[in-house]
């Protein structure tokens, strides 16, 4: 497994790879990013980001959510995945906020994870960019550079990943490190063609040794 010290190290040139990493999610406001964030659930960013601007526009509160028949909320989001699911998740999401939060996002992982349809990762989103509290969300980008590098092993579970990055990082690096990856993750490191010939990590990837046929 990869040390403390070289996870770090791998992190930061990460960020030199990719100093602009940040939410692509398009929001003005937390509750904004809660449910786009809800909604790039097995779903890109731009798919996500295609729909949100007239979403927001028709459904700027929770109560205008609540208000609206669910077959309309499935019609606003139709061209993205599971949305029957989604709309029926973010209706009663809003539901739990006006009952239990006065209509505000709360800033807690547990309070957060109360919510339907929100899971750790996007507890952790918001938390991290809506909140600026440090946290680290562990999507398929995230785990699987965490793999490709051993900073956690092969059958280590989402939540694994989750505690060994934290248990790795500073804490002060969580949430840039979680951005940084991402961005790594998607734009370098891809799952199918990972750029092995013009990385800076090759030489302490195990996994980019292995495709480059490396000692």
């Amino acid at each position: 497994m990869l040390s403390k010290k070289m996870t770090i190290e791998a992190v930061k040139v990460m960020g030199e790879l990719f100093p602009e990493a940040q939410c692509e999610l398009i929001h003005e406001n937390v509750f904004q990013l809660l449910i786009a964030t809800m909604l790039s659930a097995q779903a890109t960013d731009v798919s996500v980001n295609k729909v949100t601007p007239d979403l927001f526009a028709k459904f700027p509160t929770p109560m205008a959510f609540l208000a609206a028949p669910l077959e309309e909320v499935m019609a606003a989001i139709k061209s993205i995945g599971l949305y029957r699911t989604k709309a029926t998740n973010i209706q009663k999401c809003c539901g739990r906020l006006m009952e239990h939060f006065g209509g505000e996002v709360p800033s807690g992982l547990d309070e957060l994870m109360s919510l339907p349809g929100v899971g750790r990762k996007t507890a952790n989103v918001v938390m991290s960019v809506g909140f600026h509290i440090p946290a680290i969300a562990v999507d398929t980008h995230v785990e699987r550079i965490s793999k490709r590098l051993r900073i956690a092993p092969q059958k280590a579970t989402v939540l694994e990943v989750e505690q060994i990055l934290m248990k790795k990082l500073p804490r002060e690096m969580w949430s840039d490190a979680h951005h940084q990856m991402i961005f790594f993750g998607r734009y370098h490191c891809t799952a199918r063609n990972p750029k092995c010939e013009v990385c800076p990590l090759l030489a302490i990837c195990a996994d980019g040794k292995k495709r480059m046929h490396l000692k």
